[in-house]
Order: C-alpha cells, then structure tokens, then sequence
C-alpha cells in the first residue's frame, strides 16, 4: 500500500465539472492499493498518516500532526502509484490492485480515517479525476507499507 501525502493550504477534486470534495488546510492524500494488502497494513497506514507530525509549531518546527491542527482530509484513490516504468517508456500497472479488491480496501481506509478525522473528503474510485491543490511547503511524502510494515 502506498500513501502519497502533500499538506496542502486547500484541495478539491472535480468529476465531469462537478466538485465531490473539497478540504481546507490538512492532506491530500493519493492511496494505491496493492493485491497482497490487508486490513491489518491499511491500519498501520492510517495510524501513520493521522499520526504524521509535519505542521509547523509556534517556534517553526514540524511538530504537530492533523489532529494538533484541526486539519482535514482529501482521499483519492490512485492506482498509478503502483506504476511500474522498468522497461521502455509505456508504464506497466501489474503491481496494483484489481479494482474491486482495490476499492473496498479504498473504502474501508476512508472509514478508519473517518473515525479519527472529524473531516474526511474523498474522490471517485475509478473516475476521471480533476485535482486542484495549493502545496503548502511545498510538502510532500511517500508513505510505501514495504517501509513501516
């Protein structure tokens, strides 16, 4: 499983020019699902990703995690994080999940974020997404489940 997170000033995504979701200050955060995760690595992940101190503190230090702030969530299903670009220039998609696996698995973090984080958006899975974002930091991380699992 992988978790790209940027900290974001604000987020939204749009599906065929309507907005589904939208946060202010907190994570957009892209999650690829492979087919070999479980409950038990998608957990781990959100323990991290809500754990995740990297707002700043009064004396500037990345100190704070989501919940310090009030932040907020912007869960998008991404699939591409699992590209795989070894061999000529057309990425391979092997390595991520079979859709249905992968949604439910999608669906079930949404829930574990949601009983942590008063504000959970999210995208549509398997949609054509439009992401709009404001980096704050810039600040961005790959939380990969091969690293803290």
């Amino acid at each position: 499983m992988r978790f790209l997170i940027q900290r974001v000033s604000h987020a939204s995504v749009e599906v065929q020019g309507r907005m589904i979701g939208k946060i202010q200050k907190g994570f957009l955060v892209f999650v690829g699902v492979a087919n070999g995760d479980t409950k038990e690595i998608a957990d781990k992940m959100v323990r991290k990703l809500v754990g995740m101190r990297i707002f700043e503190d009064e004396n500037g230090k990345t100190n704070l995690s989501l919940g310090d702030v009030s932040g907020e969530l912007l869960l998008i299903s991404q699939f591409t994080l699992y590209a795989d670009c070894k061999k000529g220039n057309r990425p391979s998609f092997i390595k991520a999940g079979e859709p249905n696996f992968a949604n439910m698995m999608y669906e079930y973090i949404i829930s574990e974020c949601q009983k942590q984080i008063p504000v959970v958006e999210t995208g549509s899975f398997g949609a054509d997404m439009k992401i709009s974002l404001l980096n704050d930091g810039p600040f961005t991380i790959l939380l990969d489940s091969n690293d803290i699992c």
